[in-house]
């Protein structure tokens, strides 16, 4: 990893009313989120804001790997997506801190 921390999309630079809603770290040998609980009253939003950043991701791999099926990229991240969600490897615990 070349770098710690992500730069912000030019987009969230320009734009002053523009928040973070989600951080994502990898220490300690696990996985460390934080995020901006209250952005919507439905949680359906949220579900929009999961599948748009699997497409993301897959777009960034697909930069990297140019011989990627962008479908079955796709559709190996729903299958881990369902598989923690039916059996977690572990509990999704914290404390909120502000």
């Amino acid at each position: 990893m070349s770098t710690k921390f992500l730069d912000p999309p030019p987009a969230a630079t320009r734009d002053k009313a523009s928040f973070e809603l989600l951080r994502v770290w990898v220490a300690e040998q696990g996985q460390h989120v934080s995020l901006r609980s209250g952005a919507w009253e439905d949680p359906f939003a949220w579900g929009i804001v999961l599948a748009d950043l699997a497409r993301h991701i897959v777009n960034a791999e697909a930069l990297h790997r140019k011989d990627i099926d962008r479908d079955a990229y796709l559709s190996r991240i729903l299958e881990g997506f369902h598989a923690e969600i039916e059996s977690p490897t572990d509990e999704a615990e914290g404390e909120i801190t502000q």
